[in-house]
């Protein structure tokens, strides 16, 4: 009796630890499933928005697909295995029309956010890899701003506003980071549509495309260097200002600030 008291906690112990197991895998389940849900609903509302703002959208969308299946398809009739390939040509022209509607979509956002103020730092945020973003380091209170990337290439100033203001900030900024960078690169990009500038579509692959000169080891001593600096700029709007909104409020939210 004695030695089966001991194998019998051991017994409930172990049970509880499989019911607390079984547990929060099924809230990890239940918040996975949620997420989805989520993630499919805001796609769902994004198609429809984008439907609604582009004509073009759905013709696209059921060309390409047809495109892809009438081309998977050809190349099983070729071989004689037509029918096999139709699944994988629906599943290809299925992939072909979401990648088609992302394009769109994101498309619009830029064209929507272009040219207005803090779009650049926005697009900057949304970059995916290593790269560190701090926004505003420097700015006026028209909005103009220099935001500082650091990722493989060095480091890397990029200025958004109005180019007669822009030019003489960033310099300003360039001469500052150098005195901390030492011989790390530092490059410059100002966003705009004109002659030498970086439209905001293509700011990211623009930045990705730069040559890699530095270690993650390196990112890190540098961006530990650079953080003493501080910022030189005010408050600035946290992604694209709206369209309709008044720019002489921000200007004095600003200079409050």
């Amino acid at each position: 009796m004695a030695g089966g008291k001991p194998d019998k906690a051991a017994k409930d112990k172990t049970a509880a630890k499989v019911a607390e197991s079984k547990a929060v895998q099924k809230e990890a389940r239940k918040a996975k499933r949620a997420e989805s849900k989520a993630r499919r609903r805001q796609i769902w509302e994004a198609f429809k928005m984008q439907r609604r703002e582009d004509k073009a959208l759905i013709p696209w969308m059921v060309g390409v697909f047809l495109a892809s299946v009438l081309v998977v398809f050809g190349i099983g009739w070729l071989l004689g295995i037509e029918w096999f390939l139709l699944p994988i040509g629906i599943a290809v022209g299925v992939l072909a029309a979401i990648s088609v509607f992302g394009r769109r979509v994101q498309t619009s956002v830029y064209s929507k956010a272009d040219g207005q103020p803090g779009a650049a730092g926005w697009a900057l945020d949304n970059m995916r890899g290593r790269w560190r973003v701090t926004a505003g380091v420097a700015g006026t209170t028209h909005l103009d701003a220099v935001h500082r990337v650091i990722g493989r290439p060095g480091i890397i100033l990029v200025a958004e506003g109005a180019p007669h203001r822009v030019k003489s900030l960033l310099a300003q900024e360039k001469k500052r980071t150098a005195r901390v960078a030492g011989s790390m690169p530092i490059y410059d990009v100002i966003v705009g549509n004109d002659e030498g500038q970086v439209p905001l579509r293509k700011l990211q692959r623009h930045l990705m495309k730069l040559p890699r000169n530095i270690s993650p080891k390196e990112m890190d001593t540098i961006e530990a260097r650079l953080s003493a600096l501080g910022s030189r700029a005010a408050a600035l709007p946290k992604g694209p200002m709206p369209a309709g909104a008044k720019m002489r409020s921000v200007q004095r939210t600003v200079r409050r600030r």
